[in-house]
């Protein structure tokens, strides 16, 4: 019997990873490509409660996020992260970003330039098989 493991009572694996997936603004055909899957069958993944742990690690492997993140990934916990950081108790914002904003804004664009070369090298790849 395969490892699953449940790390919060109503996480939904399938959809944290669309969810996910969407947010760093990757294809369903090409995360469903990298980790040797069909579109179809990783479209039906995406619909599951559970996925096996085996299966998150290589889909965490190719968005480059620990795979705890999907597991443990929660909308609601993240709008409350962001609501109590902007707001004080009086109801004003306020925002004391403890990081430099232009570094994180740096990180990212490099990872969607990553994702995109990675993106490239598969469609490379998959026109080279077409051609042979």
């Amino acid at each position: 019997m395969k490892d699953i493991s449940i790390t919060m009572p109503y996480s939904h694996h399938g959809r944290n990873v669309r969810r996910l997936r969407d947010m760093l603004g990757i294809k369903q055909n090409v995360l469903a490509e990298a980790i040797k899957m069909s579109q179809q069958n990783f479209s039906k993944l995406e619909q599951k409660e559970i996925i096996d742990n085996e299966i998150l690690e290589k889909i965490a492997k190719v968005m480059e996020i620990p795979s705890e993140v999907i597991k443990n990934f929660s909308e609601d916990a993240a709008i409350n992260i962001i609501s109590s950081t902007l707001h004080d108790n009086s109801g004003s914002v306020m925002y004391n970003p403890t990081f430099n904003a232009v570094e994180k804004i740096v990180e990212l664009y490099e990872k969607l330039i990553a994702i995109k070369d990675e993106q490239i090298v598969l469609l490379k790849k998959m026109l080279e098989k077409k051609d042979s």
